[in-house]
């Protein structure tokens, strides 16, 4: 095979692989993700299994917001990235054993509909480029209900609404805020602690995401939204004027 073969062959493999993967990812952005791979594994391992595919409207307003105040608060005005947690977390993962990410809920929804588990760089790789077609062919109010669909909320538990039946006894719909905020409080290791029966650090970890969710506010609401973005913009302004002086003092040193 001569090399503009192999080039032509390489540019029409890499141009469908685009094609194929945007049409994917537009297809799910109206229908509901069927299976992932981890419910795959789950239903296998697991003696028993749950999932009740609900639409965000059908899920308490408390659930997304104690999600994106536990695992994203700046879901809402991030474009599928935040550099912000990403520096956090390589600084917190220096000298630590326990490698923890920075993932937003937007890479987070790509990588459970889209890919298996995995750390390799090609998953990586392909959950960035997912994170952006999601981004793109989706609102963020859809790349929420699908979260709250697909995430792992227990062994063998999938979605807001089979977690509210398994631990509260009752719909998604009707959830308190320390219902929701307790639920999401187990999703750093939903297989291992259990929202039915809470240990004293999963309450303490409740706790804190009632905390957020009150420092964060209502950011589903547009006005709450646009001064939620409004602060966010007034502290990156203060932060580069803080970086830049720090620059001077050292060029001065």
């Amino acid at each position: 095979m001569g090399v503009r073969t192999f080039f032509r062959w390489s540019v029409a493999v890499g141009f469908w692989c685009i094609v194929v993967t945007a049409l994917w990812a537009g297809l799910l952005g109206i229908v509901d993700p069927p299976v992932t791979w981890v419910m795959a594994q789950q239903s296998r391992e697991q003696a028993t299994f749950s999932r009740v595919q609900v639409d965000l409207e059908e899920i308490a307003r408390s659930m997304p917001l104690s999600v994106i105040a536990s695992e994203d608060q700046r879901f809402m005005t991030h474009h599928g990235f935040s550099w912000e947690a990403m520096r956090k977390a390589l600084e917190k993962n220096k000298n630590a054993k326990r490698i923890k990410g920075g993932s937003t809920i937007s890479q987070q929804t790509a990588k459970n509909v889209f890919l298996w588990p995995g750390r390799t760089y090609l998953r990586k790789g392909l959950e960035a480029w997912f994170t952006v077609l999601i981004e793109t062919l989706w609102t963020k109010e859809r790349i929420l209900e699908v979260y709250l669909n697909v995430a792992e909320m227990g062994k063998g538990v999938f979605g807001a609404e089979a977690a509210a039946q398994r631990c509260f006894n009752r719909p998604a719909s009707k959830l308190s805020r320390e219902q929701a905020a307790l639920i999401t409080a187990t999703l750093p290791s939903p297989r291992r602690f259990n929202c039915a029966s809470p240990s004293g650090y999963v309450r303490g970890r409740q706790q804190w995401v009632l905390r957020q969710m009150y420092n964060v506010g209502d950011v589903l609401d547009p006005e709450v939204l646009a001064r939620r973005k409004a602060a966010i913009e007034r502290e990156e302004q203060r932060k580069a004027k803080r970086e830049e002086r720090k620059k001077r003092r050292q060029k001065k040193g």
